[in-house]
């Protein structure tokens, strides 16, 4: 078994290549946003349709292209969510805001639509939206997710919700003479004051308008005071997506006396983000050189993001060692680099570790040390960093960094690589398929993850696609037409022919238009 010739596996020595002029991609920052007061069946909220408009005015004018539903029931959410979610993959930034209704039962956080009409714990799944949905709808956006939730302004549900009585049980109205014998119930201490903590994945912030466990105000000037310190700081242009919602904590807190203190959860990805300013600035940086892109940062922003990092963010941390690993850049300096990413390694960044090991792998700013540059990727793949996980793959294909050769397990840890979304390592997974290297998987296999790369967008993918489509065997070549036709870019013959049509719905899968 040879390596691939397609593209290469090694992500250091991979060559971009460039599209054709002329089309552009479909929006690329996009949002949805979720405004609901006037409910049925709980206390209505004062404020929290206004915040949705000012929200959704801050983030149409600033470029987003916007969904706004305000007071809209169960039903019009979830159908939009779905939609959202289906054009978020060929989003760079994703962006759900939530004004309304909140509540954390059994450390699950759920949204109350204005038709929900709940009264048990059980109801919440078919009449109340789980958080983890309306994180899934932002899921598959290219560089960044963001779940902003102005929420838990109150308990919408002071009485308490009632449990599920076992089988046979008698079910008793809260409140009701004999209730507790037989059919428990729950109190309003079981609903959980605020929202429950946030664990998204990896490049996913989640913003609450107050931390968990605390409720948010509704404000009194008919906007919330997060909703009002959100589109201030929204609407800044150059000011990068960190220091925006460390600046929006700090105006929430002086308006509520410290009583009300915003928070963020997740870890976003290492390459600096900008929601508004100049096309250079919102537009895409380039997440293959996130040092080139650190070098940009402007000063005074710099100085902020050094107070994060000798506070312990590991972000900022990260963020300073690549404004120092820009060759180009005066302010070029590896050695203090490594000084940054070791400080980062020592709080669990996998992406610093993954930084780090190039280094020693490379002599960059230190010794070169190959055993400490493999644990280093080993620790970082353990902590699910996909690029880390391609990596140890490939040293196990090649037998190279020390790692013993087994092409066995090489091509499991691709395959979880792929499964994390490493661009190089779908398309990779895709070709052993197509060449038999994979036992249990097939044509519509390899066609899943070709797609699954193109809706990445992957232009390494879309160029070998619409000009080496030869490279793949005809089943496969059928497979991925099949999956274009289901997903709606696609309507010509199943035939494997890459002609002027299949490249056509190619590029509409990847984003492109015009």
């Amino acid at each position: 078994m040879s390596l691939p010739l397609r593209i290469a596996l090694n992500f250091k020595a991979f060559v971009v290549m460039c599209l054709l002029a002329g089309p552009v991609l479909a929006d690329d920052r996009i949002a949805l946003v979720i405004g609901n007061g006037d409910y049925l069946y709980v206390p209505k909220l004062q404020n929290s349709v206004n915040d949705a408009r000012k929200i959704s005015e801050t983030l149409a004018g600033i470029g987003f292209e916007v969904t706004t539903l305000l007071d809209a029931p169960r039903d019009e959410i979830v159908d939009a969510m779905a939609d959202f979610s289906f054009r978020s993959e060929v989003a760079d930034l994703a962006l759900v805001y939530y004004a309304g209704h909140g509540v954390a039962v059994e450390g699950r956080n759920f949204l109350i639509p204005v038709d929900a009409l709940i009264r048990r714990n059980s109801e919440l799944l078919s009449q109340a939206i789980d958080m983890n949905d309306l994180l899934a709808s932002v899921d598959r956006a290219r560089k960044m997710r963001i779940v902003i939730l102005d929420s838990c302004r109150n308990n919408p549900f002071p009485g308490g919700l009632e449990t599920e009585p076992e089988v046979g049980a008698r079910s008793v109205p809260q409140g009701s003479a004999g209730a507790g014998e037989g059919a428990p119930q729950a109190t309003a201490r079981d609903l959980a004051t605020g929202l429950a903590p946030a664990s998204p994945d990896r490049g996913t912030l989640v913003a609450f308008a107050a931390k968990d466990g605390a409720v948010a105000f509704d404000g009194t000037t008919g906007n919330s005071p997060f909703a009002l310190a959100l589109a201030d700081k929204l609407s800044q242009p150059g000011l990068e997506i960190s220091l925006m919602f460390r600046q929006v904590r700090d105006d929430v807190m002086a308006a509520t006396g410290n009583m009300q203190e915003p928070h963020t959860y997740g870890a976003l990805s290492g390459v600096p983000f900008y929601l508004a300013g100049t096309e250079e600035e919102r537009g895409a940086l380039d997440a293959a050189n996130p040092a080139e892109a650190w070098s940009r940062i402007k000063p005074e922003q710099e100085e902020q993001i050094a107070v994060l990092a000798e506070a312990g963010d590991p972000r900022a941390m990260l963020g300073l060692a690549y404004m120092r690993l820009f060759p180009e850049s005066s302010d070029y300096d590896a050695e203090t680099a490594a000084v940054w990413l070791q400080k980062a390694v020592a709080v669990g960044s996998a992406e610093a570790e993954f930084e780090l090991a190039r280094l020693y792998e490379n002599g960059i700013g230190v010794p070169a040390d190959p055993v400490r540059a493999l644990e280093l990727y080993q620790s970082s793949a353990a902590q699910g960093f996909p690029d880390a996980v391609n990596e140890i793959g490939f040293f196990t294909f090649t037998g190279s960094l020390g790692v013993p050769l087994d092409q066995t397990r090489a091509l499991e840890l691709f395959r979880k690589a792929a499964d994390l979304d490493q661009p190089e390592a779908l398309f990779n997974v895709a070709s052993f398929i197509d060449d038999g290297h994979i036992a249990d998987a097939g044509p519509a296999d390899a066609a899943a993850y070709l797609y699954r790369a193109l809706r990445l967008g992957s232009d390494k993918v879309l160029e070998a696609l619409s000009t080496q489509s030869q490279s793949f065997k005809i089943e496969t070549r059928k497979a991925l037409q099949e999956d274009l036709r289901d997903n709606g870019f696609y309507s010509g013959p199943v035939d494997g022919d890459f002609g002027a049509g299949t490249v056509k719905s190619l590029r509409m899968a990847f984003g492109l238009i015009g």
